[in-house]
């Protein structure tokens, strides 16, 4: 669902293991690595999207994290037209998400990427806090910065 701007509501996911690496998948089929995110659904409050999205791309459960933090505000990312199907051109311009930075309490072995038959991800790994800026898409840098850097009094 969009809002009045054309932004779809989201949560995206930071998750740091106990030397304050992120977690990183990368994009299944591709060479594109990123945070687990994904849209609110109707009815759901923030924590339970983040949950669901959680478990559906990285197999993790609430018992594997603890919520240390999120952002105050949402932030925006706009998505260029050629990444968006043609009938949502005309109203859809990007993301609106609501970060949450987690700490990684469970083993590595609990991470499942084909938790779900829809699997996002086809590899992950743990990344120096900062090295995501180098490596998401373009178009999300901005937002990841701002992410990073809002949540990094929580570890730093």
């Amino acid at each position: 669902m969009l809002d009045n701007e054309g932004y779809r509501s989201n949560v995206g996911i930071i998750v740091v293991n106990w030397r304050n690496e992120v977690f990183l998948g990368k994009r299944i089929k591709e060479e594109a690595w990123q945070f687990p995110q994904g849209g609110i659904k109707y009815g759901e409050c923030l924590e339970e999207a983040m949950y669901r999205e959680l478990h559906e791309e990285v197999g993790l459960k609430p018992e594997h994290v603890k919520i240390i933090g999120r952002t105050k505000q949402w932030l925006h990312y706009n998505v260029p037209s050629n990444f968006v199907r043609k009938e949502s051109r005309s109203q859809y311009r990007g993301q609106k998400q609501i970060w949450f930075l987690l700490r990684f309490i469970g083993k590595d072995s609990d991470v499942c990427l084909y938790a779900t038959s829809t699997p996002e991800f086809d590899a992950w790994r743990w990344s120096h806090y900062w090295i995501p800026l180098d490596n998401v898409i373009e178009f999300k840098r901005t937002v990841y910065e701002k992410a990073l850097k809002e949540l990094s009094p929580i570890l730093f």
